[in-house]
């Protein structure tokens, strides 16, 4: 996380009543540093308590749930039932979308945002107003069907 995201971050808890405590900053900085890895607050955990063993499980939780809110993270929750958080650093107005292979259960990003387009037909069509939307798609990553791999059939 550069030194201005940092910035902008501290800025939205501070308009919200929330400081940058080193437990946050620490958080989003294992967010950043497994951008890759859509982990879930157990992770999460388990990462902090090796750099600083004080923190606890309802405070990395709690830390989710405020960057969540204020829109800073996205949260996921795939079939396997584990919220999942990402941090949000794209540009696009939505969550990005998924592809979740069914074989070996990786998780890949898209960060396009494919459905602006549908979006438009709602809007005009239905008269709603889409906030957001997410997308997961269910198949066999390359690496599986390359190895033949597919635990799914």
């Amino acid at each position: 996380m550069t030194r201005e995201s940092l910035t902008t971050v501290k800025k939205i808890l501070q308009q919200a009543g929330y400081k940058l405590t080193p437990q946050r900053e620490l958080t989003l900085m294992t967010l950043v540093e497994r951008a890759n890895e859509h982990l879930s607050a157990e992770e999460i955990y388990v990462l902090l308590k090796a750099k600083n063993p004080d923190i606890g499980l309802a405070t990395v939780y709690r830390t989710l749930d405020i960057l969540t809110e204020l829109g800073i993270t996205y949260r996921s929750v795939f079939d396997d039932g584990l919220a999942r958080y990402d941090l949000k650093i794209s540009k696009n107005k939505h969550a990005h979308h998924y592809l979740l292979c069914l074989s070996c259960g990786k998780i890949e990003t898209i960060s396009d945002d494919l459905l602006l387009n549908v979006e438009d037909t709602i809007k005009q069509k239905y008269h709603f107003e889409v906030l957001d939307h997410r997308l997961t798609f269910y198949g066999i990553c390359e690496d599986c069907q390359k190895n033949k791999v597919n635990h799914y059939e």
